[in-house]
């Protein structure tokens, strides 16, 4: 009986974004497990600045920044995204099941995002921690200025992929159109390897044959603008 108490529904029909969000952090700190969000109708804004633990299942399509800078929110999208999903996420996990647009995940400093379909340009841009799962393919400028954490891309990468990336690693299934600056790819490890099959598969992720890893090769780290072809390159 406690645990259908601990569950609620939230139809989004005729409601104000910022009443929605309300509603949300209101179940949050009130500890109620879960909330089942209907007709969120690609909204902009939903689930923003939740910081209590919660689950969120929204049933259908999200805009713009959904369950963005939240702490410890665990959210199923049974849809689509728009710009920005998870952005600054400090704790938790955002499963999104369809694709998302440009900048998936920006400045991410912890917990997972995961996105089974594709991703726009500059998804993980900024990214602090944490791990951005992509199971389709993702547009240029993904893992821009990276500072750390895991992105892991099933599919084919567009052009400056990890461009100017300061640490952190890479991985990608398909094929890369073109590598960043201050990129170098490696060879992954056995239990790199290992551990990537077995997260995809927790998703139901089909993982690739196999992965390339990119690192920051340090070139620069100590970047001098007397050097004017980098630095033209760079711009």
């Amino acid at each position: 009986m406690a645990a259908v108490e601990n569950k609620r529904t939230l139809d989004c029909a005729g409601k104000a974004t910022a009443e929605i969000n309300q509603f949300l952090r209101n179940a949050a700190a009130d500890g109620v497990n879960e909330v089942e969000v209907l007709n969120p109708q690609a909204r902009h804004n939903l689930a923003v600045s939740i910081t209590d633990p919660i689950r969120l299942v929204f049933r259908g399509h999200v805009g713009y920044y959904a369950v963005s800078l939240c702490d410890h929110v665990r959210a199923e999208i049974l849809g689509s995204a728009g710009w920005g999903v998870g952005d600054n996420l400090m704790e938790g996990e955002v499963v999104v099941h369809g694709n998302a647009a440009s900048a998936a995940a920006p400045s991410l400093r912890g917990g997972r995002v995961v996105i089974k379909g594709s991703v726009g340009p500059r998804s993980g841009i900024g990214q602090k921690w944490g791990d951005l799962i992509v199971g389709g393919d993702a547009g240029y400028m993904t893992g821009f200025m990276m500072q750390k954490g895991r992105i892991v891309i099933c599919g084919d990468a567009a052009g400056s992929l990890g461009d100017s990336m300061y640490d952190g690693a890479i991985y990608v299934g398909g094929e890369i159109t073109e590598l960043g600056n201050g990129v170098a790819v490696v060879e992954a490890g056995k239990e790199d390897l290992d551990e990537l099959r077995e997260m995809l598969a927790g998703y139901g992720i089909k993982p690739p044959k196999g992965f390339k890893k990119l690192i920051c090769d340090g070139t620069l780290h100590h970047f001098d603008k007397k050097d004017f072809d980098v630095w033209k390159e760079v711009l």
